[in-house]
């Protein structure tokens, strides 16, 4: 009998009943001398014990500033030091951080600000073409419960600072309080605001750095966004909770330097999104970098192709990368690969469950979990599912389900083995007069194409049969132009028909979220009409 697509993460190792504050408490007694944190732009460092009394430092302020628990504190910056302090002293007294996406204009985040009810916000100055001085000071007006905004390297960081006072105090902090509110890319209307609590997100970070072994040795580039679970989760709390170091190469993300903070740095570990490792594996002169620190990292985000990985494991020293699964509404990570994995096993799938979480794989009609080997829609519980989505219980109903099951809206196959497959989103699947195309069986093989540098595969409208097969291709530097007829030609004996691209369109860039998965929603509606 075929066992069903269910799978429960069994471990020796114990959830972690802490508050962040007193689990940094621990980290800054553990190694009070270790580095903690180091920003490559600015040459600034701090060790663990230095760290720490900033981020007293701050939530004292913040204290003495009115900032009581469960209060909202914006944040809308960009990656630097302070946007790491802020986490931390958020949480530290019990408000609530709310993450703002550092490419929203006026508009987006005039509705987060209000729906939130964000009572003191830090801001990033500008950055690029970004003036967010401008655009704060155009809405607070219209934000009721905004009292107060403060910008990163402005005269007001430091006044603020200033009003420390004595310790506060956080023994009355529960781990299961709400700390943070991260709103998910909507793709039709308004981001909802994911509420996590200590809980989902500080034993999520333990869990995903334990499981490629993060020790005080370890020193973690993270060049993807602070504002993004990946960045301030994965990457921040597995690096504090073990005493290893988070490594800021930029402020946001720069192929050259990520690569050159990591040969500075000595860099053990290195973070992306597949579009990410692409650029830096692309740049002219990466043979240059020294990466031989390097020995793990992770790769997220979006479906990772099967060439980028294995050019990531043979030419980044990255022999024991891991691929992880997740979603903001789960603090993000519940399926991940294993250091000792194969190949396959760590470019074909997107892991196992991890410690203390379920997953499993159901007939998204009917709720009903699928044998093994069967696509369906991929669901899951533990201690990482989300309070709630802020202020939207009908939202968040639609999302969790009685039996606290947050469904993904992803498309698995559970193997046999218990390891998973992401074939795609239910939304995204392209039915083809009544065949379904999973685009991610699609794009791998398209990623071997040698004038194909990286490709989105997306069903549009077609009168005959329902939709039809795009292809967005972003080419190789120096590649000649490719044809549909080539692209054709080369499917031909080796995709159904059906999955055989009918569309091309040669690209410069794909449409991003700031967070680096991209904007199929988009693709489809820019060329739904030939």
């Amino acid at each position: 009998m075929t066992a069903l697509s269910y799978a429960h993460g069994t471990s020796g190792t114990a959830l972690l009943g802490d508050t962040l504050g007193a689990n940094l408490d621990r980290a800054v007694a553990a190694w009070p001398d270790r580095e903690a944190l180091v920003d490559v732009p600015s040459g600034r460092r701090w060790t663990y014990a230095e760290f720490g009394a900033q981020v007293e430092r701050l939530a004292s302020a913040l204290i003495a500033s009115g900032i009581a628990k469960g209060d909202r504190v914006g944040i809308w910056a960009v990656n630097c030091p302070e946007w790491v302090f802020v986490q931390y002293a958020t949480a530290r007294i019990g408000a609530i951080m709310v993450n703002i996406n550092p490419a929203y204009r006026t508009h987006e985040v005039e509705y987060v600000l209000k729906q939130s009810g964000v009572r003191l916000l830090v801001a990033s100055l500008s950055h690029k073409t970004s003036d967010y001085r401008a655009m704060a000071e155009e809405v607070r007006g219209r934000c009721p419960e905004l009292r107060e905004v403060v910008y990163i390297g402005d005269p007001g960081w430091e006044a603020l600072l200033a009003r420390a006072t004595p310790a506060p105090r956080h023994e009355e902090l529960s781990c299961d309080d709400p700390i943070n509110i991260q709103y998910t890319s909507g793709t039709t209307g308004f981001p909802k605001g994911a509420t996590l609590s200590h809980h989902n997100i500080l034993n999520n970070g333990y869990f995903v750095g334990e499981l490629i072994a993060y020790s005080e040795q370890d020193r973690i580039c993270i060049p993807v966004p602070f504002y993004h679970c990946f960045g301030m989760v994965m990457g921040n709390l597995a690096a504090t909770s073990h005493g290893a170091c988070m490594v800021i190469p930029a402020p946001s993300f720069d192929p050259a330097a990520t690569l050159r903070a990591v040969q500075q740095e000595r860099c053990t570990s290195l973070y992306g999104v597949p579009t990410m490792f692409i650029a830096e594996l692309n740049l002219p002169d990466f043979a240059t970098y020294d990466l031989s620190s390097l020995r793990t990292g992770i790769m997220a985000g979006s479906p990772c192709p099967v060439e980028v990985m294995k050019r990531v494991v043979a030419e980044m020293h990255m022999e024991q990368v891991s691929i992880c699964y997740g979603m903001t509404e789960t603090s993000p990570v519940s399926l991940q690969t294993r250091m000792d994995d194969d190949l396959e096993h760590r470019t074909g799938t997107v892991g196992r469950v991890l410690p203390h979480i379920e997953v499993k794989v159901v007939d998204p009609a009917t709720g009903v979990t699928l044998p093994r080997g069967t696509a369906g829609e991929l669901r899951t519980r533990g201690y990482s599912v989300m309070l709630g989505y802020w202020d939207e219980p009908e939202k968040t109903a639609e999302a969790i389900d009685q039996g606290r099951w947050m469904h993904t809206g992803d498309l698995a196959v559970m193997r046999e083995d218990g390891y998973v497959e992401i074939v795609g989103r239910i939304k995204d699947m392209i039915i083809r007069g009544g065949e379904n195309i999973y685009p991610r069986e699609v794009e791998e093989f398209l990623y071997r194409h040698p004038k194909i540098a990286d490709v989105q595969v997306v069903g549009v409208p077609h009168e005959r049969y329902g939709e039809e097969v795009l292809a967005c291709v972003i080419p190789r530097d120096g590649a000649d132009p490719l044809t549909l007829e080539e692209l054709r030609a080369y499917c031909d004996g080796q995709l159904a028909h059906y999955k055989v691209p009918s569309r091309l369109k040669i690209l410069d860039s794909f449409p991003m979220t700031v967070s680096g998965k991209v904007r199929k929603i988009e693709l489809r509606e820019r060329y739904a009409a030939r």
